[in-house]
Formats: C-alpha cells, sequence, structure tokens
C-alpha cells in the first residue's frame, strides 16, 4: 500500500482552487492534479505492507497538536520559477503545521520510515511540469489573477491516506482521522 500523512481542504477552499485550475488549464498541457486530490502532505510514508496498517494507526494515533490556522495564498513553481517541474499554490501556516508534521515523521521513524532530508515545505501541487513544456501563457494567466487569496480554514484533524494508481494519475482515500488536540 502506498501511503501519506495529510490534511484534508475543506469544500469552500476546493471550489476556489477548482475555479483556479478551471482558469489555467487550457493555458498549459501539464499533468494537473485533479481538485478531489488536493491536500496538505505532513508525511509521505511510501510503500507500507497492509498486515502493519494497525501499527502506522497506533504510531499515528500518538501524534498531538493544536489546531492549525491555515491559509491557501500565492501561487509558485518548485523548484525554481525559471526551471519550475510543480507548479503549487502556497500554504501560509504558523509554526505549529512544521511542528505537526515534525511529530509525525518522528512517530512513523520509530516504525522504520525514512526521514526526510529536505525542510519541511507546505504546499498544494496543482499540477507537474513535464519537460520540455511552454507555460508561457499560464504564466501570464497567474499574472492577470485579480487574487491570489483561496481561503482559509483551521485544520483540527489530519488523516492517514493510500494513495492507488489509476487511469491517468492516482486516487487517494481515507483509512483514518486523528484529531489534533
Amino acid at each position: 500500500m502506498r501511503l501519506f500523512v495529510g490534511l484534508e481542504i475543506p469544500e469552500e477552499v476546493r471550489a476556489k482552487l477548482s475555479e483556479l485550475l478551471d482558469r489555467l488549464r487550457p493555458a498549459a498541457r501539464l499533468r494537473w492534479s485533479p481538485v478531489a486530490n488536493l491536500h496538505i502532505t505532513t508525511k509521505f510514508i511510501g510503500e507500507w505492507p497492509k498486515e502493519r496498517l494497525s501499527e502506522m494507526k497506533t504510531a499515528l494515533d500518538q501524534v498531538t497538536g493544536e489546531p492549525v490556522p491555515i491559509a491557501i495564498r500565492g501561487l509558485g513553481w518548485f523548484p525554481n520559477p525559471h526551471q519550475p517541474r510543480v507548479f503549487f499554490a502556497s500554504v501560509r501556516a504558523p509554526a505549529t503545521l512544521v511542528a505537526l508534521a515534525a511529530q509525525t515523521a518522528e512517530a512513523v521513524a520509530a516504525l522504520g520510515v525514512l526521514k526526510e532530508t529536505r525542510d519541511y515545505s507546505p504546499h498544494m501541487t496543482l499540477a507537474r511540469i513535464p519537460a520540455p513544456s511552454s507555460i508561457i501563457e499560464l504564466r501570464r494567466r497567474v499574472a492577470a489573477l485579480p487574487s491570489d487569496d483561496f481561503g482559509s480554514f483551521t485544520a483540527t484533524e489530519f488523516h492517514l491516506y493510500r494513495s492507488q494508481p489509476v487511469p491517468g494519475g492516482s486516487a487517494y482515500s481515507k483509512l483514518a482521522t486523528f484529531p489534533i488536540e
């Protein structure tokens, strides 16, 4: 099973992001993320044996924290704007989100999941950019947007997700939900 831990995006924020993607998709032939898949990853786990799923859930149940206020504001390019491979929406949150991600990483590391070597950089992947791709029109449309504020919410829970390959991408399903207390 391919797993990750993340935060769900509320419907009102998802609706604004859906409008954005509807505006931008015609501008470039990219691998656009389905709106239903938009989320904020706090820890990518990768392949995990199905027979050890309860062990993973028990470890994640030990993660504590406090509700996290989050704003989805701004758009950007990874690794840089000159040779982008990912187009993303920025996640603005206090240090409590970084702490939640760190605590999640510690909990699953105790089970043998490798720790990330890069700093945690919360974002929402809107599209993957295959090389070579022309994104001139996409950049023009992004620059012309009337606003790059897609809404705010407070995360009061996180989820263990399963990612399954389907034609044209992946489908995500929640396997467990954990409160942030």
